[in-house]
Order: C-alpha cells, then structure tokens, then sequence
C-alpha cells in the first residue's frame, strides 16, 4: 500500500504547537510479548534497596529471554517472593552477615490472577550488613540459568495461548469500542497482541485497518475544522504558520486530504499575494510495498501507545493466591 506523506517543509518541526512530544514508549514495543517487572508489598523485612535491585534482577530476566516490559500493556508480570532460609554471622573481623534465600518467581496474568508458572532457586550472599548481603545474594541470580529459562519460556507458552484463545472476544471487544467511535482504545486493545501469537496477530492487524481510517477521517475532520478556524480569525503569516502545523498532521490516506491540500494551496496563494513569499509543499512517495505497511502497523501502535501512556500508571495486581 503506498501511502503519500504531506510535509509543509518550513513549519513543521518536532516542536509542533504546544512544543516537543516525547514519547513514553515505542510504538514497536507494543508488538512485542510484554513482561512486567513486579516487586510486591508482601515480601516482608526485604530492605528498600534490595527490593529495587530485584525489580532490575527480574526486568533482566525478561529481556534476556526475548520479553520486553511495557508501561502501556501491564497485564502480564514477573513477581517473586523470597524467604530467608539462612541468618548467619560468620566468624569473621569484623563479623559480616550470610543470608541464604528461597527465592520463588512467578509468572502469571497480574490482572486476574491467573499463575503461569513458577520455580525456585536457592542464593547466598555474604555483606558487612543485611542489606548488603540480600544485594549480594541476589546478584547470584543469573537469567541465563537453564531453570529460569525453561520457567520463563513456559510463561511465555501460557501468554501466547492467552492471546490466542481470547482471540475473538478481543476483536469483538475492539469493534465494540469502534462503535463507540473510542478508535484509540480500539487499537490499543488490538495492536497489543503480539506478533507471537500469529494466530490472532494477523486477525487483530486486518481488524484495525478500517478503525484506523476511521480514526484518521475524523481526526482529519476535527484538525481541517482548526486551521479553517484559525485561518479565517487570522489570515496572516502567523495565522497560516498555526494553520500549516495543523494541516501537516493530517494523515494523507485521510477522507478529508484534499480539502486540506485545498487549503494549504489557499492559503499559499494569499500569503504570495500579501508578503511576497512562497509556500513551500514537498510531495513524497514511499518507495517501497513492505514499508509503507510497516509503516501503517507502526501508525496503529502509535496511536495504541499514546492512548496506553494516558492511561492511570498505578495497577493494582491480584497475586494472593500465588504463595
């Protein structure tokens, strides 16, 4: 599919209207099977400290293993519990503190409670205190230990088949929100299956390119609608400056392309008859087939992403049941 792209070279920048966008997180992470990272309130006596570092020790696990963690997509997670097995001093100068520690992680759906899988492994660490020796316990946790692999990738199997069996209540569940007009939930709930999960991956991907050129064609109706407004209030060369930024996010496969193209040409004319000066319009084409569909998938998630960033970020996870 090509798709043409619309710049108006000389007032479109990153900075565009209310100044500079950062994104939260790609777009081509949310294709991705997302592992979240997970330290719950329950592991008692566990120092602060040592509680951040198993967090990183858990997200290394994950991306070791081929997971990614994702702000907008937290539904699946990597926890852990630890027990002490062991409280030693040694019988050193100065005495310094052994700790032996059970620590059990888990896998598993974070939203309703559904354990994936688990295992246990066993790590001392030696310190001048406690919490220097749960730091240097638990960085005997090595995600490239044959148990952890085969415990991560059978977390993996159950999140794949999660997708998969619920395949058709998520694509009904999107169509619903598109009747709704709420498009970005829509394609956040769909770009979030993961290409994994072929099964329903496709299926999702075919789903989201009619709520997609909807989004777009009233998204188009709404910025056109701006710059007209703007344009009439302020028929200057800062008026046509706003109206240009405006005009330039609009998606060129758009119902309403045209009558933005029109505007634009209006607006160029009056400004070459008023300031003498030339509206610049660069037409591009994309080159090639697979990337212009790349490209379309990655508009998909761009607006999954955005909507997901907007989202509450506090979650609140059901794992009672799973210790």
């Amino acid at each position: 599919m090509k798709k043409i792209i619309y710049v108006i070279a000389l007032f479109i920048s990153v900075t565009i209207l209310s100044g500079k966008i950062i994104a939260q997180e790609k777009s081509d992470n949310l294709g991705k099977l997302a592992l979240n990272a997970y330290v719950p309130p329950q592991i008692e006596s566990m120092p602060p400290i040592a509680r951040e570092n198993l967090k990183s020790k858990l997200s290394q696990i994950a991306m070791q293993n081929g997971m990614t963690g994702s702000v907008v997509n937290p539904r699946f997670i990597i926890t852990a519990n630890i027990n002490v097995s062991s409280k030693d001093l040694t019988a050193t100068a100065p005495p310094m503190t052994a700790l032996g520690l059970d620590v059990t992680l888990y896998i598993g759906d974070g939203l309703d409670g559904t354990k994936f899988a688990s295992t246990t492994i066993t790590v001392k660490g030696v310190g001048t205190n406690e919490t220097k020796a749960y730091i240097e316990a638990l960085k005997n946790i090595k995600p490239a230990d044959p148990a952890i692999q085969s415990f991560v990738e059978k977390g993996k199997t159950k999140i794949i088949e999660y997708y998969n069996s619920r395949c058709d209540v998520i694509l009904k569940d999107a169509q619903n929100l598109a009747a709704k007009n709420d498009y970005e939930q829509a394609l956040y709930l769909l770009s979030s299956v993961p290409e994994a999960a072929t099964g329903c991956y496709d299926k999702a991907m075919n789903a989201s390119l009619p709520i997609y050129k909807k989004y777009i064609d009233r998204q188009c109706k709404v910025k056109l609608l701006e710059a007209k407004t703007q344009w009439a209030a302020s028929p200057t060369w800062d008026g046509a400056s706003y109206a240009a930024g405006v005009l330039g996010t609009i998606d060129p496969d758009a119902a309403c392309y045209d009558e933005a193209v029109a505007l634009n040409n209006e607006i160029a004319k009056k400004m070459k008859e008023v300031d003498d000066r030339e509206w610049n319009l660069v037409m591009k084409v994309q080159e090639a087939e697979a990337t212009a569909n790349q490209s379309l998938i990655n508009a998909y998630r761009d607006v999954g992403v955005a909507y997901g960033n907007g989202q509450p970020k506090a979650v609140s996870y059901n794992i009672n049941g799973w210790w």
